[in-house]
């Protein structure tokens, strides 16, 4: 894969305990480390490549079969996480951001997830994850979907209420 990579623990959230990664000899300190922190929470992790994105990224938000919003999420850091102080900005919902964040939703199963997509140098929209705890608070500041509306409607919907 090369470096730089993005070492992350499988269960983190906000943009926490995740790690750029320049070369080898960090990578070998970050896990010698993590290693000895033991427990399954730090033993658990992937490795992702680096993409050098655009100063953003963006958030969308799959329920059921919707695309309710999608969100730049700029930060002067590589980490663009509103929780780490990125600002959430409008972004418009393409027909290329709305099909990748189906598809994506999709793989795991679908239901109320978000969907980090990252545009890379040469155009393309590449997913970085897909959370299924997602948060929307940046999202409610700059759209003006009724996320919480809309994740009651699908939940009633499934329960057959």
């Amino acid at each position: 894969m090369g470096y730089p990579v993005v070492l992350k623990l499988v269960l983190c959230s906000w943009g926490r305990l995740l790690s750029k990664v320049n070369d080898r000899d960090a990578a070998e300190a970050l896990l010698e480390h993590k290693a000895r922190l033991g427990g399954y929470v730090h033993g658990t992790y992937y490795i992702q490549q680096y993409v050098d994105k655009p100063g953003r990224d963006i958030r969308t938000m799959v329920i059921g079969d919707d695309v309710v919003y999608a969100v730049y999420r700029s930060s002067a850091h590589w980490i663009t996480n509103t929780a780490r102080g990125a600002e959430a900005q409008p972004c418009p919902l393409t027909p290329d951001i709305a099909d990748l964040s189906l598809a994506a939703a999709r793989a795991v199963g679908g239901g109320i997830v978000a969907v980090d997509l990252l545009e890379a140098a040469d155009g393309r929209l590449l997913v970085s994850e897909v959370n299924d705890t997602p948060e929307f608070h940046g999202a409610m500041k700059v759209t003006d979907a009724d996320i919480a509306g809309k994740m009651v409607e699908y939940l009633l919907n499934i329960a057959g209420k």
